[in-house]
């Protein structure tokens, strides 16, 4: 569990520093940024997905980008000061090339997984 926080901060931070729209200052906080959107992620994406369901389905699953977008957009918004993203956009192309960096690094350093 530790492994995984620590990929899923530094993909946060990996990604951050990429987009110019998207910051985290100071840089340990990419850490909180990594916690909190992975409590969002667990509790209130699976219930916006069911709400979206229809539109989802009309859309071929393209609408989970949307998604995937507002939950950066409310994690930036709860953590107002030390994490920022400038609109939308940026919180699509911060959702998109951080789901690429973390599958990247989780290639590099896999988690072990019980038996």
């Amino acid at each position: 569990m530790i492994t995984r926080l620590v990929i899923s901060s530094l993909a946060v931070l990996i990604t951050a520093l990429t987009l110019d729209g998207v910051t985290v200052e100071p840089w340990w906080w990419a850490l909180v940024v990594a916690v909190v959107l992975g409590f969002i992620n667990a509790c209130i994406r699976p219930l916006v997905k069911l709400l979206a369901l229809p539109i989802n389905m009309m859309t071929l699953g393209l609408f989970t980008f949307v998604i995937n977008a507002l939950m950066v957009l409310l994690c930036s918004w709860i953590l107002k000061p030390h994490f920022e993203v400038d609109g939308f956009w940026w919180a699509l192309c911060f959702s998109i090339v951080l789901t690429l960096v973390s599958w990247m690094l989780h290639l590099f350093f896999p988690s072990k997984k019980k038996k």
